[in-house]
């Protein structure tokens, strides 16, 4: 009785090894992808609502960098263009005027044409009406003339105003993502300028493992397939499910992040696993990817 515990005893321990000794099928951590929002304008930041592990919407106004000498500009172009269209205004009305005269001499024109064939007006009188009218639709068209550069003149001051609006946005920082904050780099009060760094934005509410599996497993995977997902615990491992969403095309060596010798002299293929996170899963965690 003794030697049969024995051998029940060796048995589980001997079941017990060989789950332990179980492999994944995929080493890796765990990414995301990470956007730098710079500053599209110089001035100092007027205010910048963010700290890190803030949760913020997409298309939140987050920030703004100061408008006040954008806002004097953009005042004195619209002076600008009040006073320009002024001119524009008067030479108009100069040539509706011109235009009602005009409309008066060729009535004119056509009444003594027809006394003209009847013998009761004379040439003289209807060269006289003729060159009146020609004068002024020479008259009209110099006025028309005369307004050109200053419509030029408006189109530009509008091109001026538009090009100060879409400063003055891009003096609002948007936040452009749904995403967690993971570095603030800038403060309320400081100068910034175009280009520079203000904060760190990730979308970590679904996280990417980053595997790598060797070239005789490929056939066990493919993009779309679900796998189970394995991070530590306390006192087990906790699973996920994943799923697969991209393998790449051509080999690479083996990374450092394998640990076994024989494995980091292989060739082997990245895969990209997506995976719902529940708030526990972080950057650069590690994890293991079980297919079955």
């Amino acid at each position: 009785m003794k030697k049969i515990n024995i051998i029940i005893l060796a048995t589980i321990g001997l079941i017990s090894c060989n789950k332990n000794n179980d492999k994944a099928d995929g080493y890796g951590n765990f990414e995301a992808t990470e956007i730098t929002i710079s500053s599209e304008a110089n001035g100092k930041i007027e205010f910048l609502k963010v700290e890190e592990g803030d949760e913020l919407k997409s298309q939140l106004q987050v920030g703004l960098v100061d408008t006040l000498q954008l806002h004097f500009a953009k005042q004195q172009l619209i002076a600008s263009k009040s006073t320009v269209s002024s001119k524009s205004a008067n030479i108009i009305s100069q040539k509706s005027v011109l235009n009602e005269q005009l409309k008066t001499a060729k009535l004119e024109k056509n009444r003594i044409r027809n006394m003209y064939s009847e013998n009761a007006a004379t040439k003289r009188q209807v060269d006289e009406i003729e060159g009146k009218v020609k004068v002024i639709e020479e008259q009209i068209k110099s006025v028309g003339t005369q307004n050109a550069p200053i419509l030029n003149d408006l189109k530009s001051i509008d091109v001026q105003i538009a090009r100060i609006n879409d400063q003055i946005a891009k003096s609002k920082i948007i936040n452009p993502i749904n995403g967690t904050v993971l570095t603030k780099y800038a403060e309320p009060g400081e100068i910034t300028a175009f280009g520079k760094p203000l904060y760190k934005i990730a979308d970590i509410s679904e996280m990417t493992l980053r595997i790598y599996v060797s070239e005789t497993q490929l056939s066990k995977i493919k993009v779309g397939q679900n796998v189970s997902v394995k991070i530590d615990a306390e006192k087990d491992m906790k699973s996920y499910q994943g799923n697969i969403s991209w393998i790449a095309s051509s080999a690479e060596f083996t990374p450092k992040i394998i640990q076994t010798k024989e494995e980091r002299v292989n060739l082997v293929y990245a895969v990209k696993v997506k995976v719902k996170n529940d708030g526990s899963l972080k950057i650069g965690m590690p994890a293991e990817m079980w297919i079955k």
